[in-house]
């Protein structure tokens, strides 16, 4: 199927305060923090890679033709990195209207071959790193009353992949922790929800996946391709939107992949 249309902005998010983390690079993150700027944001992005997210930041204010975007360098797995995160989100923002939790990481492994290493780090960048950021910013989306948080799962929290059973386990944890923290966030006027993507097409996955198995994976979609990194962006924004008030707890799929 062809590629559709670039959207055009709806000023989804005029006015609103967007933090996406994983943000450097060309994956889901950084067109996230893009689509949430041509929504009208005032967008901060980070990422604990220093020079790429300063490139991401230019990329970002140069396509966009906005303000150049807040940066600030953190790695995901330390909680005081994140708490530090938080303040200079509130110095550079005033307050936080969305967080999108994008951070993650993969790779492909058996179990039994799979070292306690490997099972831990990907449990902590992908999972343990949701719990951090949003213990750290829900306090004050709680004292605002209001506030919006998407979380980036994937469907192997739901479906079986060879090799993949750590990043399954975390996304199906990520699943369950939107689900339980979006019911006690809801006493607070706060949302969390989560984007559930199959597979979408970017330079760091193209590094990470066998040409063979990124065919497979194409192949087993109704469209018969990937999805653009933007088609899943599209979906954060409507989650991080006014347009989804009725909605939290929930995990969109964000596939074509046939039942």
């Amino acid at each position: 199927m062809k590629i559709p249309a670039y959207p055009e902005a709806r000023g989804l998010l005029k006015g609103k305060t967007v933090v996406v983390t994983a943000a450097a690079g060309t994956g889901i993150g950084y067109s996230a923090a893009k689509r949430a700027a041509e929504e009208g944001a005032t967008v901060l992005i980070s990422d604990f890679h220093e020079r790429r997210l300063g490139e991401a930041a230019d990329r970002i204010a140069d396509e966009v033709g906005v303000a150049r975007p807040a940066t600030f360098v953190c790695d995901v797995t330390d909680q005081a990195q994140v708490d530090a995160l938080h303040a200079a989100s509130l110095a550079e923002l005033g307050h936080v209207d969305v967080l999108i939790n994008n951070a993650g990481l993969g790779g492909e492994v058996d179990v039994v071959d799979m070292t306690d290493d490997q099972w831990s780090r990907v449990l902590d960048v992908t999972l343990n790193s949701v719990f951090r950021m949003s213990r750290a910013f829900l306090p004050s989306m709680y004292a605002r009353g209001t506030g919006s948080v998407v979380n980036n799962a994937s469907v192997l929290g739901w479906r079986a992949q060879k090799g993949q059973a750590h990043y399954a386990a975390a996304k199906a944890g990520v699943m369950a922790f939107t689900r339980c923290s979006a019911v006690e966030a809801a006493e607070h006027g706060v949302r969390i929800n989560a984007v559930a993507p199959s597979i979408a097409m970017h330079a760091f996955l193209a590094k990470v996946t066998t040409e063979d198995m990124l065919a497979k994976l194409a192949s087993q979609e109704a469209f018969g391709r990937p999805a653009e990194v933007w088609e899943v962006a599209n979906v954060m924004m409507f989650l991080a939107s006014d347009l989804s008030s009725y909605m939290t707890g929930e995990v969109l799929s964000v596939s074509s992949q046939r039942a």
